[in-house]
């Protein structure tokens, strides 16, 4: 295989023919990759997986690829956006890249084309997803070991549960912003339903209380948005 780390990609692509063609080619270069239909499939799919980089063709029914790039954009600022577009007018191509796109790519396109910005996308982005595979963290007095699902300080431990292990991890990699509300919903619980966010809003209060030993630590609610982690 070309690619040895098997990166994941969301391909959305309407065009029957096209799409399976795109899959099955990008699977034989040793992609993982996850074809959908239309742009509300893609953006159910994007919370499911952890991908690491999306192709959408911008035509699309239900949601077009410029509405689901500009709404993935807002839970995810850092994934790498390639459009597929049968356009080619320059007011396109700013909209593009107005609404999220790192790339953009005309058809007909070869695949070797494809294939090569497919890797300047994923090379570019390397170092950010080194970043987000973090399990280590200092969080105040705290030390944070995600694979460890342990919150400990030099004085005592507290196991974690599963669901508070993914969610302080969350907080964590999020700490210089906003930890988005339905993100972090979509992304645990896989459904923003409604009793879903009042479990989570428990499993806020839990950790909230295992860090309120030290003072300097605080997950403080965003109106509107979602939570902050703050050491002050």
């Amino acid at each position: 295989m070309e690619n040895e780390t098997k990166s994941k990609i969301l391909l959305a692509e309407d065009d029957q023919n096209l799409g399976t063609l795109l899959s099955e080619y990008l699977s034989l270069k040793g992609y993982s990759t996850t074809l959908t239909r239309n742009g509300q499939e893609a953006f159910d799919a994007f919370f499911k997986n952890n991908f690491n980089l999306c192709i959408f063709d911008v035509m699309m029914p239900l949601k077009d690829g410029f509405t689901l790039a500009k709404e993935i954009r807002k839970h995810n600022e850092e994934i790498p956006i390639l459009f597929l577009t049968a356009k080619s007018l320059k007011e396109d191509t700013l909209e593009g890249f107005k609404s999220g796109a790192d790339d953009y790519l005309t058809k007909p396109f070869s695949m070797e084309e494809l294939l090569y910005r497919i890797k300047a996308l994923l090379k570019r982005t390397q170092n950010q997803t080194k970043e987000l595979e973090q399990t280590l963290f200092e969080i105040g007095k705290f030390h944070f070991d995600y694979n460890k699902q342990l919150l400990k300080t030099s004085q005592s431990e507290q196991k974690l549960t599963s669901k508070e292990n993914e969610l302080l991890h969350l907080l964590c990699l999020s700490q210089n912003g906003i930890l988005d509300r339905t993100f972090a919903l979509k992304k645990i619980w896989e459904d923003d339903s409604y009793f879903n966010a009042r479990s989570m809003d428990v499993y806020i209060a839990k950790l909230r209380k295992y860090l309120k030993t030290d003072p300097q630590v605080e997950i403080i609610n965003i109106h509107g948005k979602g939570f902050k982690l703050l050491i002050n």
